[in-house]
């Protein structure tokens, strides 16, 4: 039998004619009819080149016809490969150049400056809007239905999603049918998932928790998903009294609370809501506990390992704690020198074994190799502790990770960009806690003696440079930066003297 992704998600639904996917504008579509539209898809893609293990790169906005092409890529044999539609094309060039994708789909906006850079690389352009509209939904249009779903082994790879480096260089996180496969199902187990379930989908799908968790779980119960272009206050609450699940990151949480709508009669349909992708903090667990009479499940992943632990469906979900492992998911904490296992209440080094870990980093064996034991755990990066109960603590993260609204941010990528503009001596860039995004960007910058420099100067010369989400929330000017004594900056002096910068 085979192990492609696509059968598990939409080859064996009970009920073909149940509808799949709801659209925000009122389209509605059956499983029966995505597998349909798949075939297509597939064919267009297969027809352009597309072989087995070949990539197929996507950057474009959110639709349904988009989340299609996730599911043909994966149906032919191809590794997705989606990217976040706020990268700049300099960014995009990384991209393409390192992955060498055969096909590139982007926006049609983003026609003209993109075009030359997937020529360059080889790979065939199609566009797709935000609407579902362009060449590539046309070339599936003439093709047929009928397509013979590709014999994937469960270590071949299904899709490949970058994360952000230390060093700037961004690294392509390997992940197989079995990765994907094996962790929806873990969480479909753990959250009760079933085709009675009707889950609201305001994530981004170029992004593992709106694709692999929200997308694959919802595909994998046979439920149904209402598809929305972004998150929006007012769409949230017109779908609420007939779906059942939310999954979202603390950003949605936190606007939906400042809205009077929100009431245990709104939520009363609702069975589940979820959050991920940033810390939530414990003040809005308990404020939506206390309007709602639901307390949210706080999960934590990693691009790298999918999910790894979530608070209980059944039982105590404690704010502030990420919960207990995933079955099939071991989770150790080690010491950060050396590598020993830790005793239960001790901080150090969150490490992951398990089906849901990645396959390596592409073309990066050294890398890979260093980031695992011998015994096959994965050294996630970040530090935390178990308490007594077995619930895992998330206490800080290693190379300075920064979390945004759900993004991760690496400073290193920020803060060359920042030290290249005329007049910058140096740069530090930390993450301070923010209600909203549960951490801002900030840069902390001292300018030359000459240098006539300004926040708004500093923004707008990043602003072609860096991703939206990547750049600064605010720029603080400073005389010099806190070392220790080998040099090294004291980012934990930086984030207490800015603390409570945003409120």
């Amino acid at each position: 039998m085979t192990a492609n992704l696509f059968d598990r998600l939409c080859g064996t639904v009970a009920d073909p004619a149940k509808i799949a996917v709801e659209t925000a504008s009122g389209g509605r579509v059956s499983y029966a009819a995505l597998v349909a539209w798949s075939g297509r898809m597939a064919n267009a893609l297969v027809a352009r080149g597309l072989k087995p293990g070949d990539r197929v790169a996507v950057q474009v906005e959110k639709s349904l016809a988009a989340l299609v092409v996730y599911l043909a890529t994966i149906r032919a044999g191809g590794v997705f490969l989606p990217l976040n539609t706020a990268y700049t094309p300099a960014e995009i060039d990384y991209f393409l150049s390192d992955s060498e994708p055969v096909v590139f789909v982007c926006d049609p906006a983003s026609q003209a400056d993109l075009q030359p850079i997937a020529a360059r690389v080889g790979a065939a352009l199609f566009t797709l809007d935000a609407a579902g509209q362009g060449s590539l939904a046309g070339a599936a249009q003439g093709a047929p239905a009928d397509f013979a779903t590709v014999t994937r082994e469960p270590h071949d790879l299904a899709a490949m999603l970058y994360t952000s480096g230390t060093t700037g260089r961004a690294k392509g996180a390997m992940l197989s049918h079995d990765n994907l496969a094996s962790n929806a199902e873990a969480l479909r187990q753990a959250w009760r998932f079933s085709a009675g379930d009707v889950l609201i989908h305001a994530l981004p799908i170029f992004h593992t928790h709106g694709l692999f968790v929200a997308s694959n779980i919802a595909l994998l119960s046979g439920a149904s998903m209402v598809l929305l272009p972004k998150f929006d206050v007012d769409q949230i609450f017109g779908v609420m009294a007939r779906a059942t699940c939310l999954m979202g990151v603390p950003t949605f949480y936190v606007r939906l609370l400042k809205d009077a709508r929100l009431t245990p009669a709104a939520t009363k349909h609702m069975r589940l809501f979820v959050s991920g992708s940033a810390p939530l903090l414990a003040e809005t667990h308990r404020d939506w506990q206390g309007r709602t009479g639901h307390a949210i499940l706080e999960r934590y992943g990693m691009t790298e390992t999918n999910m790894i632990t979530s608070n209980p469906y059944d039982g105590e979900r404690l704010p502030g704690t990420v919960g207990l492992p995933l079955a099939g998911v071991d989770v150790r904490i080690t010491a950060p020198e050396g590598g020993g296992e830790l005793a239960r209440g001790e901080i150090g080094m969150i490490e992951i074994k398990g089906r849901n870990v990645f396959r390596g980093y592409w073309r990066m064996p050294e890398k890979t190799a260093a980031e695992f034991r011998d015994d096959g755990f994965f050294i996630s990066g970040d530090l935390g502790r178990i308490d007594q109960r077995g619930y895992l603590h998330i206490v800080g993260r290693g190379k300075d990770l920064i979390i945004t609204g759900g993004y991760n941010v690496y400073p290193k990528e920020v803060e060359g960009e920042i030290d290249g503009i005329p007049g910058v001596v140096e740069s530090a860039v930390i993450g301070l806690p923010h209600r909203d995004f549960g951490e801002a960007v900030t840069a902390v910058v001292v300018a030359g003696t000459a240098a006539a420099l300004t926040e708004a100067a500093i923004l707008d010369a990043l602003r072609p440079r860096l991703a939206r989400y990547k750049l600064p929330k605010r720029v603080i000017f400073s005389a010099d930066l806190p070392r220790n004594a080998m040099g090294k900056v004291q980012k934990n002096l930086l984030r207490s003297a800015h603390d409570g910068l945003y409120g």
